[in-house]
């Protein structure tokens, strides 16, 4: 889990720990953050996803990425509107359930 520290008015947090075994750790980070959705930038989402996808860690991203509702980015093998559709889903169960 990741340690928080407020310093000032700053809040700052600590890496999570599973990020040091993540398969993208010593990639480009532009790779997981493309410009846009279609177009040139699919590529780079199909490749980032293939990365994602050989991941030990990648349940531990995707929550991270859903708890902490990161809205830009692949996180866990997910793009932005695949995270919002499961975020939708899952209110949509928690509501019914």
């Amino acid at each position: 889990m990741r340690e928080r520290r407020t310093v000032g008015r700053l809040t700052t947090w600590t890496k999570p720990e599973w990020q040091a075994r993540a398969a993208c750790k010593d990639c480009d980070p532009e790779l997981f953050f493309p410009l846009g959705t279609t177009g040139a930038a699919v590529p780079d989402i199909e490749w980032a996803k293939t990365i994602c996808g050989a991941c030990p860690v990648q349940p531990e991203c995707l929550d991270f990425a859903l708890k902490t509702r990161q809205e830009f980015g692949i996180w866990g093998g997910t793009t932005e509107d695949e995270r919002r559709a499961l975020s939708r889903q899952q209110r949509k169960v928690n509501v019914s359930g």
